[in-house]
């Protein structure tokens, strides 16, 4: 998954950012609302965390804008305002939830699963398709049974597609999807995620397809 953090404490961001990261995710960090709209006009994020109080602004003209837009993204609003008037305001906003500040790490974890799910309208835990079972939560390979050790970005690049299914992602969409902004990726790289990805669905019942001047697009047969 990637995400957006919006969120001007430094050592806050950093810690969420290494929560997110260690369970295989790519974040986006901004500290400033003018940072965040351009990251989020720029690029397409599954989740985004969003402070309220920023040093140029206020998180809910982010919230405002956003969807406006007519974005669907969730947003889980990180907030210090404990009033019932704020959370309730928040929400009205677009807001799929909000997180209370000071929080525990595994709460945010457990709540960005479920409004991830609530939007994906997900609700099985493990998707099978024949010899292939992928737990969603986990974030496991099965075949044919024996778990299959992927690294970070293959997992994340199994999960894009399948989730996906029938859709075509160009390179440059895969790119997007699969790095934080400021990293510098190239073409090849993508190549070579789809070819070992390619090597572990051999003889399985999901195959990616090459459409040439397009994509990539996994299928089921």
């Amino acid at each position: 998954m990637k995400y957006l953090l919006v969120e001007d404490n430094h050592e806050l961001a950093n810690a969420v950012c290494s929560r997110l990261e260690f369970d295989g995710h790519v974040v986006d960090h901004a500290d400033k609302l003018q940072d965040a709209i351009a990251y989020a006009d720029t690029s397409e994020y599954d989740l985004i965390l969003l402070d309220i109080n920023l040093p140029d602004g206020d998180g809910r003209t982010f919230l405002k804008h956003h969807r406006d837009r007519k974005q669907i993204t969730p947003i889980i609003v990180l907030t210090a305002r404990s009033q019932v008037s704020d959370r309730i305001s928040i929400l009205d906003l677009g807001a799929d939830d909000y997180v209370t500040k000071p929080f525990d790490h595994s709460e945010l974890q457990a709540r960005c699963r479920a409004v991830l799910r609530r939007n994906s309208g997900a609700v099985q835990t493990i998707l099978e398709f024949g010899d292939v079972a992928f737990n969603q939560v986990a974030g496991q390979l099965m075949i044919r049974g024996e778990l299959v050790n992927l690294r970070n970005r293959e997992l994340r690049l199994f999960e894009l597609l399948l989730n996906a299914r029938g859709q075509i992602f160009s390179k440059q969409k895969l790119a997007d999807r699969l790095f934080s902004y400021d990293e510098d990726v190239s073409e090849n790289a993508i190549e070579v995620y789809i070819g070992r990805l390619r090597k572990h669905l051999e003889n399985t019942n999901l195959v990616i397809t090459t459409h040439r001047g397009l994509g990539y697009r996994l299928d089921d047969v």
